[in-house]
């Protein structure tokens, strides 16, 4: 064959790989929402009922023992801001935790990583929230008639901080659920009370300075309060410091997925 002939000899073909991880990544979230939700409408609608649920209640409730909330005259926005942020970072917290035990099947196929399956749950989870929060507070300001200007600045902020916030807590978890099966239980316990200590019922300046020393620690404390200055122009919290929030984000993210990379293989037959 002559180096003309060569020549004219079209390249091999190559694998097209560069959204080989994309694709796996949809199709590991349209699962997802099938098997979390079902194939009917009803499995989203619980999911924004439920919250609602939560928060028409606490509304009551505290309408009849207080006067006003801490913030604005709307019982139900001032808890709407509270527990849907909150909520953000649990759902996504919670889907990275189960992430591998519940995908222990898809992962001994060789285009699907551990990783695939903790981005696609925490996407799911992620979309979720954001279509119940759209759905929700448009809802509680038209029907309230609520007059609050709102900076969508400090709120996006803060969802994607509580977001980022419960991929880290998550990543972590989905390694010591799978290594020591005792955490679970344990780490359920812990934050049970999660609510009650992370300025959702109240804001943080309400409570005695005893309180707000230990309260500060708690970083999903500071991403509260960031969220909340978006929706009430006439709060100011100074207690704010995103390099702690930072540093409780980046620590159990990188030792969770430190810990999922030298053992995953091993994860995956206990």
């Amino acid at each position: 064959m002559t180096q003309t002939d060569l020549a004219a000899v079209p390249p091999a073909a190559v694998p097209q790989l560069r959204y080989r991880t994309l694709r796996t990544i949809v199709a590991l979230v349209l699962r997802e929402m099938t098997t979390s939700y079902g194939r009917s409408p009803g499995g989203y609608l619980w999911a924004v009922v439920q919250p609602v649920g939560m928060i028409v209640m606490l509304s009551v409730a505290f309408s009849l023992l207080l006067r006003s909330p801490s913030l604005g005259t709307s019982f139900i926005l001032f808890y709407s801001t509270g527990i849907l942020p909150l909520r953000v970072y649990q759902e996504v917290a919670g889907s990275v935790s189960n992430a591998m035990s519940y995908n222990k099947a898809l992962l001994g196929y060789p285009r699907v990583t551990y990783v695939d399956t903790m981005l696609a749950r925490a996407l799911l989870a992620l979309l979720t929230q954001i279509m119940v929060t759209g759905v929700v507070l448009p809802a509680i300001f038209y029907f309230e008639n609520v007059r609050e200007i709102v900076d969508f600045g400090p709120i996006l902020a803060g969802f994607g901080l509580f977001a980022l916030m419960g991929f880290g807590v998550g990543a972590f978890n989905c390694f010591m659920f799978l290594m020591f099966p005792l955490w679970k239980t344990i780490w359920s316990i812990l934050t049970r009370p999660l609510m009650l200590f992370s300025a959702v019922l109240y804001v943080y300046e309400d409570l005695p300075r005893v309180a707000r020393e230990y309260l500060w620690y708690n970083p999903l404390v500071h991403i509260m309060g960031m969220v909340r200055s978006g929706f009430y122009s006439a709060y100011h919290p100074h207690y704010i410091s995103l390099p702690y929030v930072f540093v409780w984000i980046a620590v159990p993210m990188f030792l969770g997925m430190l810990l999922l990379r030298r053992h995953n293989q091993d994860l995956l037959f206990r």
